[in-house]
């Protein structure tokens, strides 16, 4: 099944006093996000909403219609806003993230590596990578 490139929720700002502007999708429960300024927390809703649509989409879930702007209820201190992600990116992103291994070498080995400057991820990648083919 082909998932689509884009996704746009609309996203509820919640201003309190003395508090981060906290973000909320009504049609994503458990996805929320908070930041210091507007603009911050616009750009974390929208990390917010990646990372959790990626999930859905990985765990095979089923992922919810959007609901209209006119359709949701807000507090005094509450605005709506449209969050655009752009799904391509996000996949890539998330299937290239590194991982840490753990790799144990003798100590002799490690210090002359050390020494001449050597990159042990860019060796432990390039070997694997040329052993796979």
């Amino acid at each position: 099944m082909k998932l689509p490139n884009d996704y746009c929720y609309p996203a509820v700002l919640t201003y309190e006093d003395g508090y981060e502007i906290a973000v909320t999708f009504p049609d994503l429960p458990g996805c929320t996000t908070s930041g210091e300024t507007e603009a911050q927390a616009l750009d974390m809703a929208k990390e917010a909403l990646g990372g959790h649509l990626w999930c859905l989409e990985t765990e095979g879930e089923e992922i919810p219609a959007p609901s209209s702007l006119k359709d949701i209820v807000l507090e005094n201190n509450e605005q709506v806003t449209l969050v655009h992600v752009y799904m391509p990116s996000i996949r890539l992103a998330e299937v290239n993230k590194s991982v840490n291994r753990t790799v144990t070498l003798p100590a002799w080995l490690n210090a002359a590596a050390i020494e001449r400057g050597i990159n042990f991820s860019q060796v432990l990648q390039d070997s694997i990578k040329q052993m796979l083919k």
